[in-house]
């Protein structure tokens, strides 16, 4: 089977690019409007893209009508937001919190997700991720310059909570103890239990 992707149409695109690029980690984006309104998003075009500065790199598509989402909207107007990485205990909570709501409805309140503050930045954190780091905004970048369709936020790591519940003996994660989920086709996800040990060639 060959695919000339010049004869899909977008929707024919993004099935098949989100279900063959898998799995895919969940970026749990918290941002805060100018209002003080907060708002939380999942993202699964996500990635980290750079240790030297350490930075995250978040996809975030605009609305059908071609206008922004609040997220890209809050963190252009603030330049902050923080990315929790999402456990399997935090799947269902996660998935509400992709609901369509009315512009400057929080997703925290609506979906009852509870909050933390952060330590260096505005918006709040999600209670109990086990990983969350607060990030400022260092640019962000629409894709294809000439008719974005989606927009690129490059986000520089300020800080990271991890829970010390998630640690081994040595102070290193625990992808066990972790048990993320990741994004595949469709409305499918996996976690990350199952995995497997290969060294690298010398």
């Amino acid at each position: 089977m060959q695919l000339d992707f010049a004869t899909l149409t977008p929707l024919e695109t993004y099935r098949w690019l989100a279900s063959t690029v898998t799995p895919r980690p969940i970026a749990w984006v918290s941002t805060l409007a100018k209002d003080g309104v907060s708002n939380l998003a999942p993202f699964s075009f996500f990635q980290v893209i750079s240790d030297e500065p350490p930075t995250l790199l978040v996809n975030v598509g605009a609305h059908d009508d071609g206008s922004l989402k609040d997220t890209l909207r809050n963190v252009q107007d603030t330049g902050e937001l923080v990315i929790q990485l999402v456990s399997a205990a935090q799947a269902t909570a996660m998935n509400a919190s992709a609901a369509k709501l009315a512009h400057g409805v929080s997703e925290f309140e609506h979906c009852g997700i509870a909050t933390v503050p952060a330590s260096q930045v505005k918006p709040p954190r999600v209670a109990g991720a086990a990983v969350a780091f607060e990030c400022a905004l260092a640019e962000v970048q629409p894709y294809p310059r000439d008719n974005p369709n989606c927009y690129l936020i490059f986000a520089r790591v300020l800080l990271a909570h991890i829970d010390d519940q998630i640690l081994d003996g040595h102070g290193r994660v625990d992808p066990q103890k972790l048990d993320l989920i990741g994004r595949l086709g469709g409305s499918r996800y996996c976690t990350t239990r199952d995995r497997f040990d290969m060294a690298r060639p010398s």
